[in-house]
């Protein structure tokens, strides 16, 4: 069964875009995941297909309509998967969303414009709102695309080396080590000598290290969380030891 990914979006010459380079093109052309495209505006209102009207309460800009954006949603077979609203408002994306996501038979994301989209198709539709960061974009499809290629990535037959998908940032709770390749010596700057020892044991050390000291210098919340992780692991062991 292939993992369905459909998009509700204004403007659908945006896609495939990034979704058919690379792995996921490949993916995609060998049945691994499907992508389908609707267009909001088809779901328009009147001769001119509009989808907005002015926000109650007076303010600038427009919201996208309720009906119109049901009209949209419910003309999908959206069964079991989960209907994701990218939005600066929503739940921050993290890696363990995009596995959890990855998990499932698929997603449909809708791609917001203008001001939003009225809060009751969300509640009715049972909607998930997600955010790709605390900052402001015209609209929900560069949004859509990275929350797709960061779950799709994760599926079986995807990524060419299933083990690297392991090794990578946020996979332990921990930002990723430095990577060094040829030549050994670069502008006066040499290969960590322990990289080229063959020490599997010790290579594995100085990463876990490296990855430590990066998140803690760079990422004050993955560190503090992860410190918390190691605490309550720490105390699930003494338990069963008691």
């Amino acid at each position: 069964m292939a993992f369905d990914v459909s998009i509700i979006t204004l403007y659908p010459e945006a896609f495939p875009g990034l979704l058919d380079v690379s792995i996921l093109g490949r993916a995609r052309r060998e049945g691994i995941w499907s992508l389908d495209i609707t267009n909001l505006r088809e779901f328009g209102l009147g001769k001119h297909r509009q989808v907005d009207e002015s926000p109650a309460g007076g303010g600038a800009g427009l919201v996208l309509r309720p009906d119109v954006a049901a009209a949209a949603l419910d003309s999908l077979e959206t069964a079991e998967r989960p209907i994701v609203y990218l939005s600066p408002r929503g739940k921050p994306f993290t890696q363990a969303i995009a596995r959890e996501l990855a998990d499932g038979p698929g997603i449909v994301c809708f791609c917001g414009r203008f001001e939003g989209l009225d809060e009751r198709v969300i509640e009715k539709r049972n909607m998930i709102e997600i955010s790709v960061g605390d900052f402001v974009l015209a609209g929900g499809e560069a949004a859509a695309q990275a929350v797709i290629e960061a779950t799709v990535r994760l599926l079986p037959g995807v990524a060419g080396n299933q083990a690297s998908l392991e090794d990578e940032s946020f996979s332990n709770g921990l930002l990723e080590y430095p990577q060094y390749t040829l030549p050994r010596e670069w502008e006066g700057e040499p290969t960590p000598d322990v990289l080229l020892s063959g020490d599997h044991k010790k290579i594995d050390e100085w990463r876990l290290n490296r990855s430590k000291l990066l998140t803690e210098a760079r990422r004050v919340d993955l560190w503090a969380a992860y410190l918390n992780g190691q605490r309550i692991r720490a105390s699930e062991t003494d338990d069963e030891h008691d």
